[in-house]
């Protein structure tokens, strides 16, 4: 191939750079074997791993250095999902700043709500009532079952198994049908709101619950069968990703990446919140601290989700699901019209012709907002990938002057190069699977 006059083929490689380390190749096209087989031994590759390749899921760039297949060094680069979550909850009212924080771990969005809420609850000094309590426990449960399934089968899918990802994706439509019903929306609730819900479940919701608990049931020992006792599968994951309990303990590890490495750190027993103390469940562990001890450790999760939503069915009692107080409950006296949508007619027809100054105060609740004292608070709960706690600083106004998310999966990814230096390319994959972050509260 001639290039120019002067030049009458093409050079043997793309480039290459002279550092301190060595060269460096770039290398492109078909002539991978014939670099790799020229190289020395001491010859080191740097590589960017996304942030469009398949397993990062377009969102997540890793830049590698390489000696042939092993990883030498990882350097994880965000920012490709930012957001600006948490700047743009200061300019809106502390309610409204629930839609905010529920776009953050996409994957457990009821989480966000839940921390965000307990935040305000904490600073306003009010307590939801028993039932909204125990029907957000419900809510949370099902969101980590949802989670649960995501991280089997993206991680199957990024391994090659397809059955995994047709499987996983299979029982999550079952849970996200369940969560439709009873908040109305898949993804992105804005349905814990400060005080308690946006509104009850609809009559028929036990039922409905313990339906998806007999198929969920029926289904999971699937998982069993062609994963758990899968010899590809099993020798994919044992002693890939190894971090150990002191390693986790100095990065601030939590949730399953944690407890797989042997301690059973989880905020629903160790610091319980909105009831959890009342409810029998185990918390798995184990002391191998590998991707294979986090996929069983998530499997078993889900049979103890399920476990926790038998007993809210049970347990849950009659009454409000919003504090009394007028000037915090939004929306005021929310019901569902004939139309399907709310507020119901009756309510509307009341405060628009009966009552202004009920038309006065819903206006200035919505517009406005409610004034939250000022101070600050920190509030933590479990969610799927681990610690998830809001900071919330308050200046006496109806806006945040402040909110940061603690983010389980932005801490846990700082393992990821104690995870996969030293391992192959191809273990990097189980690496992130086995972290299971969510790009969106790592950027949020």
């Amino acid at each position: 191939m001639t290039i120019n006059e002067e030049t009458t083929e093409a050079p043997e490689y793309a480039a290459v750079r002279e550092t301190t380390e060595g060269p460096v190749y770039h290398v492109s096209g078909g002539d991978w074997e014939e670099v790799l087989g020229d190289a020395q031994h001491d010859d080191r590759m740097v590589i960017n791993m996304g942030p469009q390749h398949p397993s990062t899921h377009g969102v997540l760039r890793l830049v590698l250095e390489l000696e042939g297949e092993t990883v030498t060094q990882l350097r994880a680069v965000v920012g490709y999902l930012h957001t600006g979550i948490e700047k743009s909850t200061e300019f809106r009212t502390w309610t409204q700043g629930v839609t905010f924080v529920t776009r953050a771990d996409y994957l457990a969005p009821l989480s966000n709500e839940m921390c965000y809420c307990l935040g305000v609850e904490k600073l306003l000094g009010i307590q939801a009532p028993p039932r909204a309590e125990i029907l957000r426990v419900l809510l949370l449960e099902l969101n980590r079952i949802t989670s649960h399934l995501v991280f089997i089968a993206t991680g199957g899918m990024d391994l090659g198994a397809t059955t995994a990802m047709t499987l996983g994706f299979r029982e999550r439509e079952e849970a996200m049908h369940l969560l439709e019903y009873l908040t109305g929306l898949r993804m992105n609730h804005a349905f814990i709101r400060p005080g308690g819900l946006a509104q009850d479940m609809p009559e028929d919701w036990k039922e409905k619950v313990l339906e998806f608990c007999k198929i969920m049931d029926k289904r999971l020992p699937l998982y069993d069968k062609m994963f758990t006792g899968q010899p590809i599968w099993r020798n994919r994951l044992k002693d890939v990703g190894v971090l150990p309990l002191d390693a986790c303990l100095e990065l601030g590890i939590t949730g399953p990446v944690l407890r797989a490495a042997g301690l059973p750190w989880d905020l629903r027993k160790t610091e319980p919140y909105s009831r959890y103390d009342e409810f029998e469940f185990d918390v798995p562990t184990s002391t191998d601290a590998d991707s294979w001890a986090r996929y069983l450790l998530r499997l078993e999760e889900i049979h103890q989700s399920l476990r926790i939503m038998k007993q809210v069915v049970k347990m849950a009692e009659p009454g409000p699901v919003m504090v009394e107080d007028k000037k915090i409950a939004w929306p005021a006296q929310l019901s569902i019209g004939s139309d399907g949508m709310g507020n119901s007619l009756g309510h509307v027809k009341k405060i628009m012709g009966q009552s202004m100054e009920s038309l006065i105060h819903h206006f200035k609740l919505v517009t406005e907002g409610f004034h939250v004292p000022p101070g600050q608070v920190y509030t933590a709960i479990e969610s799927p990938r681990g610690e998830i706690a809001a900071h919330l600083v308050s200046d006496g106004g109806t806006r945040p002057l402040r909110v940061h998310l603690r983010e389980p999966s932005f801490v846990n990814m700082q393992a990821m190069p104690a995870m996969a230096e030293g391992g192959l390319v191809a273990d990097l994959v189980v690496v992130i699977a086995s972290i299971d972050p969510v790009l969106g509260g790592v950027d949020r």
